[in-house]
């Protein structure tokens, strides 16, 4: 894992608090990533230590393990913090230095029956980041389920994206939970309540299926919980979690 420069290209707004951040990849070696993991964001504190920022590559990836001259990622917008300051300053041709990709929050070789993936927030990204090697898995026969939590319509990223495939493929199902406000005109497979109650009501096969979590720490947590509590080994109940502590500068 080199670390390698990212030039800024350009921010365009997801909903009114979240925006997709493009870069071109500047590095020595290529940068070769497998849809699912992450890169972090290298800058420095206002005390003068330097930290970090992980974001999941949002980009699509035209095969499971690639490389990449450019990455796309999500992040949603928190005031008064480091990344946003940073990241809202950018302009085109600014440099960050970033590292990885990390993590192991990737598809399985082994094919399941049924995929659960769930998300709230940005969470969201990994998932759209494996499309094209999910649309192979549902060649094969593979059902495939996006359960993506929100508070309202506008904070689900990347529906187009996912809405597209849904249409394309008749085991993809995408599944909008909203928490708050429902939209006025419903969609196709729009509930109400969090991720958690759809979980609830389904029943799964301990054999064949798997799920990941993705998002909010309380709903991994939780979503983690009760996939254990029906029988999903939790083998096979996939989480990715971030930590971002500063490093003191040398």
């Amino acid at each position: 894992m080199t670390p390698f420069s990212l030039v800024f290209k350009e921010q365009v707004p997801l909903n009114d608090h979240s925006v997709s951040i493009r870069f071109k990849v500047e590095s020595e070696t290529p940068l070769v990533a497998i849809a699912g993991q992450f890169v972090r964001l290298h800058m420095q504190q206002d005390d003068g230590f330097d930290t970090f920022r992980s974001y999941s590559i949002a980009s699509i990836f035209t095969e499971e393990k690639c490389e990449l001259d450019e990455i796309e990622i999500a992040m949603t917008w928190v005031e008064g913090g480091l990344a946003t300051r940073k990241l809202a300053a950018l302009q085109p041709g600014d440099r960050l230095e970033a590292s990885g990709p990390y993590g192991r929050f990737c598809l399985l070789p082994d094919h399941h029956q049924r995929y659960f993936l769930i998300a709230t927030g940005t969470g969201v990204t990994p998932y759209r980041a494996m499309l094209n090697e999910l649309k192979n898995r549902l060649k094969a026969g593979s059902e495939v389920f996006v359960v993506m939590g929100a508070q309202d319509a506008p904070g689900l990223l990347y529906e187009a994206d996912f809405r597209a495939v849904e249409k394309a493929y008749g085991n993809f199902h995408y599944i909008p939970c909203l928490s708050r406000r429902e939209r006025e005109q419903p969609a196709l497979n729009d509930r109400t309540g969090y991720v958690q109650k759809f979980l609830a009501e389904l029943d799964f096969d301990v054999d064949s299926d798997i799920a990941y979590l993705c998002g909010n720490p309380g709903m991994v947590d939780e979503s983690f919980a009760l996939l254990k509590d029906k029988g999903l080994p939790v083998t096979l109940i996939k989480r990715e979690k971030y930590v971002s502590p500063p490093v003191k500068k040398k």
